[in-house]
């Protein structure tokens, strides 16, 4: 007997929202989406409003239900949730939102973690006797201006009337899960990105040490369950907001980098997956916690509490070719609208475009005429970390044309992934064939390239777009008993394609790799100066 789950995925740009039937696989039933606004503000600061979550939600919701006309709310098992990570949401104790979230892409709190970790004697840009108490406990240290532990100093430096009324520090999804059932919780993935949390099996849950050693409140913690817990009932407000069943169980979920690996199907220790999607990453399951300082990589408990997510990052990735679309491509994209009658619908017209982007690069060459491009449009983390890192292009000839440039953003793109998929390799082993996941997956184009680059097999999935979503379907079902176990998620996950490296592009690529990992030390400083 099969049952439904409606499962929310929130991201940095919109929310996409999903009616699964979870039989003897998870099929998508129903689909919506709706966007809203990132607020990028002069002095690095990156936030966003929840009731544009909210009514994104309600608004996709509404939309999921009349397309699936058969199924009634009350016949919806169980809602989950995958979002974005690190953002900072303080709420007073009615659970309202004190101050617009501040978004994981924030930067402002330079001055915050320079006092904080950035002094004195230092490995890998923190002060020692906080790097290593941070290691021993939390697997990981806060060493990024973007970490939320920052921003949440930040707002006690710099707006403290707000922050005397902070009663609890949310992430994202606990946050909605808050909105929906009154209860202040995070999983465990959540609770690790604020690096305040012990990892380690005898002293699992927030550390006393940590905080004190960054000075964070402990009281501002929330109480920690797992992705397939129950966090709580959907409330009769959240009920009548969102169109649905009162009292339908709402499940932990998880964030972006926990769940999505989870709905490509990579759940069991060696499994790696490469997402592409606004950001980017990396990710293996390892059975043990493990850490490179020196190349920005931790691992982060997953959805499986015995297992972790070995977890190497890129800011933008999916973002660079959405610049591509709106400031190289635009003027042949207006002729193609004119001539092929494209929907007035944004995201299937958005699909439409990429996919006349990646037909039209198809038959460069590897290369790409010698031109590079670096793909840090918002600074980056992971196998460096440096908020001043920019996007480039170097090579451009008289001869280069869109066609090259946008084919090198791509390759520029993979290119990174790759340089994080051999950093990963120097502490674990990853898998021989890549599950490639995200928007970027929806292109054969892209998924070939991405496997002549790394010179291995690349396997896509059924809905790559919403991996995310099918991740938090599937925790729900282990939660409802509909799914035996994390495991055995891969079971209800279909592989639908394998692209095998070409052996002479895979060479090819290789001088240019090379080359490619050296344009940030070449540029270092002057990414500092002109920033």
């Amino acid at each position: 007997m099969s049952e439904f789950i409606l499962a929310y995925d929130i991201g940095t740009t919109g929310v996409k929202t999903c009616l699964f039937e979870v039989g003897e696989k998870i099929d998508l039933v129903a689909y919506a989406s709706r966007g809203y606004n990132l607020y990028i503000l002069d002095n690095g600061g990156a936030e966003q409003d929840p009731e544009e979550w909210w009514d994104g939600m309600a608004e996709s919701t509404a939309e999921v239900l009349a397309e699936a006309k058969h199924v009634k709310p009350d016949m919806i098992s169980g809602i989950a949730f995958c979002s974005q990570m690190q953002g900072l949401v303080l709420v007073d104790k009615d659970g309202n939102a004190l101050r617009r979230p501040m978004s994981y892409m924030d930067q402002r709190a330079t001055k915050e973690i320079k006092k904080g970790i950035s002094n004195g004697v230092q490995i890998a840009g923190a002060n020692v006797t906080k790097l290593m108490p941070s290691l021993r406990i939390t697997g990981a240290v806060a060493g990024s201006v973007k970490d939320p532990v920052w921003k949440y100093k930040w707002v006690e430096a710099n707006e403290p009337e707000i922050f005397s009324k902070v009663y609890k520090w949310l992430d994202v999804k606990d946050y909605l899960i808050l909105r929906c059932t009154g209860n202040f919780i995070a999983t465990e993935d959540s609770a690790f990105g604020t690096f305040l949390y012990d990892i380690r099996p005898e002293t699992r849950g927030w550390s006393d040490e940590m905080c004190n050693i960054l000075g964070v409140t402990r009281e501002h913690l929330p109480e920690v369950i797992n992705s397939t817990d129950v966090a709580g009932k959907l409330s009769a407000k959240a009920a009548a907001d969102l169109g649905l069943a009162e009292g339908t169980p709402v499940f932990g979920g998880g964030g972006d980098a926990s769940l999505i690996g989870v709905g490509a199907g990579a759940v069991e220790a060696g499994d790696t997956h490469i997402y592409s999607g606004t950001s980017g990453w990396v990710g293996t399951i390892t059975k043990k916690p493990v850490t490179d300082v020196t190349s920005m990589i931790a691992a982060m408990p997953g959805a499986d509490p015995e297992k972790y997510v070995y977890f190497a990052e890129m800011e933008t990735a999916g973002k660079c070719l959405e610049w591509v679309r709106d400031h190289l491509a635009k003027d042949e994209i207006g002729i193609y609208i004119n001539k092929e009658g494209v929907s007035s619908d944004f995201e299937e017209r958005s699909s439409s475009l990429y996919s006349y982007m990646m037909e039209s690069i198809k038959d460069v060459e590897p290369g790409s005429g010698g031109v590079l491009f670096a793909p840090w449009l918002h600074g980056n983390r992971c196998p460096f970390e440096d908020s001043a890192a920019r996007g480039m292009f170097i090579g451009i000839g008289l001869e280069t044309g869109k066609t090259e440039l946008i084919h090198a953003v791509l390759e520029g793109v993979f290119y990174h992934l790759r340089w994080m998929l051999e950093s990963q390799g120097k502490r674990v082993k990853t898998s021989k064939s890549v599950r490639f996941v995200g928007g970027g997956a929806l292109s054969d184009v892209s998924c070939q390239m991405l496997a002549d680059i790394i010179g291995r097999p690349v396997e896509t999935v059924e809905y790559p777009q919403n991996v995310g979503s099918v991740g938090a379907c599937a925790v729900a079902a282990v939660g409802l008993g509909l799914i035996p176990s994390i495991d055995s998620i891969k079971d209800f996950v279909q592989v639908s394609k394998t692209f095998e490296p070409d052996k002479e592009k895979n060479e090819s690529y290789k001088p240019y790799f090379k080359t490619f990992k050296k344009l940030y030390s070449a540029n270092k400083g002057i990414f500092a100066q002109l920033t």
